[in-house]
C-alpha cells in the first residue's frame, strides 16, 4: 500500500462545505477551459467495442474491464480508458474546423491501479480536443495551448481564494516548459520521480515536453500508447516530441502532482513510425487507424485533466478519496481515519 500521511493534516473544509466546493471548482474550471480552448461540450461513451482501436491503451500493460453482449451477438465490449481516439473521430463526424473543438466528461474504471493518494480505481477527467491546422503541428503551437489551460487553473484557483480565503494561492504567474531530456540531464543520478520532484518544487509549475520515446539514456520518462501522442516528430535543437505532462507542485503531499497529460496527436508519418518502435504494426488495420491513414480524421491536439486532482490540488485535500467515491482497502482506510484523512 502506498499511503503518504502529511504531517498534522486538517482539512481544509467540513464535509458539507466540501461538497459544494468540489461541485463550484469543477463546474468554474470547465467553463474557463472552454472558453480559453473554443471547446464545446458533449456527450461521451462509457464503453466501446473491442478489437475496434478507440480504446487507449495507456502504457500498454494494463486490462480493460470488459463484458459481452447479448443483444448484440455477444460481442466484447470494454470499458474506456480515455478518450483519446474518439475524440479526434467525432471531431470529423461532426465537422469541427480548425481553432475550435469539443470536451466531455470522461469516466473510467482502471482495475490495475496502484491505490494510493492519488490512484484511484475511479478515473474521472475532462478529455478535451481540437482541431488543428498542419501549420499548427509544431512546438509553439503546443506551448501556446498549454498556457491557456494554465491561465483556466490560475483563474480557477482565485475563485477558489474569493469564496474560501483560508485557502490562499500557491500557483506561480508562469507555467515553465523543461524537455524531458535536459531534466535528465539536469539530474542525471535521479528517477523519473525524483527529476520531477525537484523540477516541480523548483519552479512550482512546469510542463514536461516529450514523453513516450527514448531518452539519451535508453529509457523512457514515461509510456505513451503509439497512436494518440505524437512522441518522435523532432521539434527543435534535436529534442522530439510535441507532448508532455502538466506538473504542479503540491505543498500538502509534499511532491510533484501531474494534473494532465496532452499532446498533438499523431499524423500519419507519426502512426506508422510509433507503432513500428512499440512493435504493433498489426493495429494499422483497426478501424481507428485505417481511417486516419486514409486521411478521415483530422489533425488535432487533446488531452485530460484530471478532475478529481485538481478538486484535491485547489481543495488542499491529502488523499483523492476525501474528493471522489471509489473503493479502498480497510487498511487504508482506517490508517487515514487515524490521520484526520476521511474517505467517501
Amino acid at each position: 500500500m502506498k499511503l503518504y500521511i502529511p504531517k498534522n493534516y486538517r482539512p481544509r473544509l467540513v464535509p458539507e462545505t466540501m461538497e459544494q466546493a468540489i461541485k463550484m471548482l469543477k463546474v468554474s474550471f470547465q467553463e474557463e477551459l472552454s472558453a480559453r480552448l473554443q471547446l464545446r461540450r458533449v456527450t461521451a461513451p462509457l464503453f466501446v467495442l473491442s478489437g475496434t482501436g478507440i480504446n487507449d491503451d495507456l502504457n500498454g500493460t494494463e486490462r480493460a474491464v470488459s463484458f459481452s453482449i447479448p443483444d448484440i451477438g455477444n460481442a466484447k465490449a470494454e470499458v474506456i480508458h480515455s478518450l483519446a481516439k474518439w475524440k479526434r473521430m467525432k471531431l470529423g463526424a461532426y465537422n469541427i474546423p480548425v481553432g475550435y473543438g469539443l470536451y466531455t466528461d470522461m469516466n473510467a474504471i482502471r482495475a490495475d491501479e496502484e491505490l494510493s493518494n492519488i490512484h484511484s480505481l475511479y478515473v474521472d477527467q475532462w478529455d478535451w480536443e481540437r482541431t488543428v491546422s498542419v501549420e499548427q503541428r509544431n512546438l509553439d503551437f503546443l506551448k501556446s495551448i498549454v498556457e491557456k489551460i494554465y491561465e483556466a487553473l490560475k483563474a480557477t484557483e482565485q475563485k477558489i481564494y474569493a469564496i474560501y480565503p483560508h485557502i490562499t494561492p500557491v500557483l506561480p504567474s508562469k507555467i515553465t516548459f523543461i524537455q524531458a531530456e535536459d531534466l535528465l540531464k539536469e539530474y542525471p543520478t535521479l528517477t523519473v520521480k525524483e527529476r520531477e520532484r525537484e523540477a516541480a518544487k523548483k519552479y512550482g509549475a512546469i510542463f514536461i515536453i516529450g514523453i513516450g520515446g527514448k531518452l539519451s539514456n535508453g529509457e523512457k520518462h514515461d509510456g505513451r500508447a503509439p497512436d494518440y501522442d505524437d512522441w518522435t516528430t523532432e521539434s527543435e535543437k534535436g529534442y522530439k516530441g510535441l507532448n508532455g505532462d502538466i506538473v504542479l507542485w503540491n505543498e500538502v503531499l509534499d511532491n510533484a502532482f501531474e494534473v494532465s497529460s496532452m499532446g498533438i496527436r499523431v499524423d500519419k508519418t507519426a502512426l506508422l513510425k510509433q507503432l513500428d518502435l512499440e512493435n504493433c504494426p498489426e493495429r494499422k488495420e483497426f478501424a481507428f487507424h485505417k481511417a486516419l491513414l486514409e486521411d478521415q480524421i483530422p489533425l488535432s491536439i487533446g488531452g485530460g485533466i484530471g478532475q478529481s486532482r485538481l478538486c484535491m490540488f485547489f481543495l488542499r485535500c491529502a488523499h483523492i478519496g476525501e474528493v471522489q467515491a471509489s473503493l479502498w482497502s480497510d487498511e487504508m482506510i482506517e490508517k487515514c481515519k487515524e490521520n484526520n484523512i476521511i474517505l467517501k
